[in-house]
């Protein structure tokens, strides 16, 4: 098997990480297991929802457009009586409006689920994000630094400078150029 990042072959089957990048390979032989499919992902579209925010409120934009500056004029051009002119313009406009407006205020957002993880660690965040998570606090984490009164300083003369390689940095000038000197 070789990776699909990189091209390195690798020594077996079982390699978890390529050796050369460090791309996990964990899914990759199952992909080429079951014929270039992933089973898990056959989950993930059955899961899908029709009525979304996003969906809604691209319904309620389409009507809004097409009802509004589609219908009304054909239907006033096509010497249609008052009445349902006005009819159609206002249930194109406030129609559209209310629709977008309504599936924005009570319709839930779709969870993406193109995460780069893996399909199981795609439900564990999902569902860290949705508002049936008895366990989700909106709390700071418990406190887990040490108190001030635990600190020792170091006794006089245990203390070493820590080693960051003092040189002396050279110069950008040093053995490249020539300086002038005037010629009397």
């Amino acid at each position: 098997m070789h990776c699909p990042r990189c091209g390195q072959q690798q020594v077996s089957e079982e390699t978890k990480f390529c050796s050369r990048c460090g791309f996990p390979l964990g899914l990759v032989s199952e992909v080429l297991s079951h014929g270039g499919f992933l089973p898990q992902l056959a989950n993930l579209q059955k899961n899908k929802k029709l009525f979304t925010r996003q969906n809604g409120l691209k319904v309620g934009l389409v009507w809004f457009l097409i009802v509004t500056f589609l219908l009304v004029p054909l239907a006033a051009v096509t010497d249609a009586p008052g009445e349902i002119v006005a009819f159609l313009s206002i249930v194109g406009f406030v129609g559209g409006l209310l629709m977008m407006l309504l599936s924005w205020l009570f319709l839930q957002k779709e969870i993406n689920s193109d995460f780069r993880q893996f399909p199981a660690q795609n439900e564990n965040i999902a569902a860290q994000f949705t508002s049936e998570n008895p366990h989700r606090t909106n709390a700071l984490p418990p406190q887990q630094s040490q108190p001030v009164s635990s600190y020792v300083p170091p006794a006089a003369g245990n203390w070493k400078a820590p080693d960051t390689g003092d040189l002396v940095p050279r110069s950008v000038t040093e053995n490249t150029t020539k300086l002038l000197s005037k010629d009397e």
